[in-house]
């Protein structure tokens, strides 16, 4: 599952983050921000009409993503 198929307010481990290639430059910022295995996650909020951007929160520190990139980020569904 990724992080972009959460329902507002679910919470959830991240597991890996999708690489499209050795240089992928989303991942590589995805991580930066926190975005590592092992680490909690959750879906805040979605944007207007269950769109862009998806409010989630990482640790302690809230960000605002579009789907395209939380899609990238595969988690763990349950408690964080």
């Amino acid at each position: 599952m990724n992080l972009s198929q959460l329902t507002p307010g679910a919470h959830a481990t991240v597991t890996r983050i999708s690489e499209l290639s050795s240089e992928d430059v989303v991942a590589h910022r995805l991580r930066d921000l926190g975005f590592v295995a092992g680490e909690p996650v959750s879906l805040v909020a979605l944007g207007p009409f269950g769109s862009d951007p998806l409010l989630v929160q990482v640790g302690y520190t809230r960000f605002a993503l579009r789907r395209s990139e939380a899609a990238r980020v595969e988690v763990q569904p349950g408690k964080a």
